[in-house]
Order: C-alpha cells, then structure tokens, then sequence
C-alpha cells in the first residue's frame, strides 16, 4: 500500500546538519520509505492509497533505544535509598544486593507476567517515538531463565508494533549458584550460547567487564564462542573503573561498547578503527551521582559514532523517557541538540548493527515520529511532558 504524509516539517538526518524540508512529505510503500522531499516536487498523477494531512508538525526518525533491559521483574528502590545514606553501589552489590536481587524477583516470575510488566514499560517508551529497541538478558543467569527473558524479548517484538533485538547477557553478574566460582559460571555461559542461539532468541552478545562483574580474560571466552557463532559482540565497558574492556571489546569489531566515563584513549582510537560505537548512557550517571564525564570531545575528534540510549534497569537507571535522555546527554555530557538526536536515531541503529532506519530517506525502513514541535532542537530542550502526537513503525501508526 502507497501511504503519502503530507504538509509536515522534516527533519530527515540523512545529510550533515538536521536535513530540514519545510512543507516536506514521505511517500511510504508497505514498510519502507519510498520517497522523501519538498512537497512541491511530488509528481503530479502520483496516485496513493492513503493521504495523511500532518498540519505542519515535525517529523524525526524514530527513536532507537539501543540498550535496556527491559525483561525483569521487581524493583530497587530500597538500594536508591541506601546509596542516598552513603552506600556505593560496589558496595551494594558485593554484600549480595544489585543485580542478584532482580535474579532472584525475575527466577520466581511467570512468563506471562513478565510479559505484561515488560510490555507495560515498552508501551512508556513507543509514545515518546521509540520504534526500535535492543532488549538484554541477564536477570535469569542460568540457561533456563536466560532462555525465559529471551523468549519474553521476542514475544514483544511480535505483539507490539516495535522492532525488538535481542541480546544474551548472560555474563552480567555471577549468581549464588556459582559464588566463589566465576570461570566455571563464565564456561556455563559459553556452553549456553549455541542453545540459544539454536532457538533463535539471540542477535548479540554482551557482557559486564568490572571489577564486581568479570574480568577482561573471562569476556574474551564469552566472546570467543559468541564469535565462533557468527554473532556479533557488545560491551558494558569502563562505567566504574577503566578495565581496558573498550580495547578489548574493539578487537573483536564490537558494535558498540556502552557506559565509557573511564574509557582512555587507546580505548577511544581502537574503537575507531574498529568502527565501533559508543553507546553513552546519561540516565545510569544521573541516577548513580556520577562526576567521571566521558570523553565525548576525544570521541569526537576520533570520529566515534556516539549513540544515547535508556539503559532502563531497575538498580541504575529506572527512567522510561528518551526525551529525558536527550535532555540528559546535552546537560551532562555536553552534546548539542542535533548530536543527541542523531545518538537517538542514526547512530543508535548503527549500535544494532542496523542500516535500515535512522533516517528519512527513500529504501528506510518507514520508521517516524511526528511531534507538536516547530524545531528538532526542542526534542533536547523540553522535559516533563510529551509532544508526540504520532508514531509509525513500518509504515503503520503505532496504536495510541
């Protein structure tokens, strides 16, 4: 089906600067953008299905957020307020609270509510325009309710108007069962990998390199069987610590490495040479009380794609807005408005490994949020409130 939007301001990013089309359309067909321009030089026996009069709102991508954990259940407010009274998060997580918490409410949650928590939380997230989202495992760390997360991860992708990716972190943390014993817990994880990935439920593989997670010798095994699967690697590196996980994470062509307030800059130019993205997370430096920046200038001058992304969790990252991201991004890490959305958007699929969206441009996927906005720099520059009128994934509106 030709669906023609008409009569909008677009901010299509598929050239350097926000690509502004005053009194701009998009010409979708099925689910890809078929034809994108000024209005003005649309053919003149163009024949379309559906017209859509978009009152001169803006039109953006759609957001990528590409990096959550979506699938969990329960919730750590009480650890919020631990850290408020002075305890580190280390700290936390060392006297068998953090992650292993969640492991404990995810293991004695069914998978039919898992489901409706964690389709609750991308309902939040697609009406601020997210069309795509990268879901990780990790609160199951055991083959079974890895597998459970994973299945929950794919099932929203099919009952919701989202592109969801799936990601097995698996080495997220050692869980009680192998307590003292994280090499034989990090060989559990490996011999889990080709299963999983058997089954279908996983796009990419990640890990936590720290010193309360795993050290950089132990991620080099999972990545070796995650490559020796053809499945491509991604790193949480250098968030408290710098444990050189960017460099290693670049040697295996990485996609992304995620977090970096430590990141040095021999993991800066190995990233670039390995085209690798950083995937900057302003909500977890926030909610942590952070003061380490990451060297945004060093990736800039390196020419590193930086992406923005949720990190939704419930332990470092509670938050459900990318809008709030990007205000985030601008206020603390000091991007411009135009470079934080371009993390939300092209840069955030470039992170997945995705080609096909990002922007407005004809052979895109038809991925696009119109806004009650009169300039793209307002999506950085407003928070508390929600300005998206419409969201289309694939050429379909999202229900409201």
């Amino acid at each position: 089906m030709k669906t023609l939007w008409r009569n909008a301001r677009l901010a299509t990013l598929a050239e350097p600067g926000w690509g502004l089309i005053d009194r701009g359309a998009i010409l979708t067909h099925g689910a890809h953008i078929a034809w994108v321009g000024a209005a003005g030089a649309l053919p003149a026996d163009l024949a379309v299905d559906v017209e859509h009069d978009l009152a001169g709102a803006l039109v953006t991508p759609g957001f990528v957020d590409c990096h959550t954990h979506l699938v969990y259940a329960g919730q750590r407010a009480a650890e919020f307020e631990l850290r408020l009274q002075g305890a580190s998060y280390e700290a936390i997580a060392r006297a068998g609270g953090g992650i292993r918490a969640t492991v404990a409410a995810t293991r004695a949650t069914g998978d039919d509510e898992l489901f409706a928590i964690a389709a609750q939380r991308a309902r939040t997230l697609m009406a601020e325009g997210v069309t795509t989202i990268e879901i990780k495992s990790g609160y199951g760390l055991s083959l079974e309710h890895e597998a459970r997360c994973l299945r929950v991860a794919r099932r929203l992708g099919r009952e919701l108007a989202l592109t969801v990716q799936t990601t097995c972190l698996a080495a997220h943390a050692l869980p009680p069962e192998y307590a003292d014993r994280p090499d034989d817990y990090i060989g559990a994880v490996c011999d889990w990998l080709p299963r999983l990935h058997a089954e279908g439920l996983v796009d990419a593989v990640d890990a936590f390199c720290e010193r309360i997670a795993f050290s950089p010798a132990q991620v080099r095994r999972v990545f070796d069987a995650a490559t020796a699967l053809g499945l491509p690697v991604k790193l949480h590196a250098e968030q408290l610590s710098d444990q050189g996980g960017a460099t290693l994470a670049a040697a295996y062509r990485a996609l992304s490495c995620d977090h970096l307030e430590w990141l040095a800059d021999d993991g800066v130019r190995a990233m670039a040479a390995a085209g690798t993205a950083a995937v900057l997370l302003p909500g977890a430096f926030y909610f942590l009380c952070e003061t380490r920046l990451p060297p945004v200038q060093a990736l800039r001058d390196a020419g590193v794609p930086i992406a923005i992304a949720s990190d939704h969790n419930p332990g470092s990252s509670p938050g459900l807005s990318m809008l709030l991201m990007l205000n985030m991004a601008c206020t603390l890490f000091r991007l411009t408005p135009e470079e934080a959305l371009r993390g939300a958007t092209v840069h955030g699929a470039r992170a997945l490994g995705l080609h096909d969206r990002g922007m407005l441009a004809a052979g895109q996927r038809a991925d696009f949020a119109v806004w009650a906005l009169d300039h793209p720099n307002e999506l950085a520059y407003g928070f508390g409130h929600n300005p998206c009128r419409q969201v289309v994934a694939g050429g379909r509106e999202q229900a409201r």
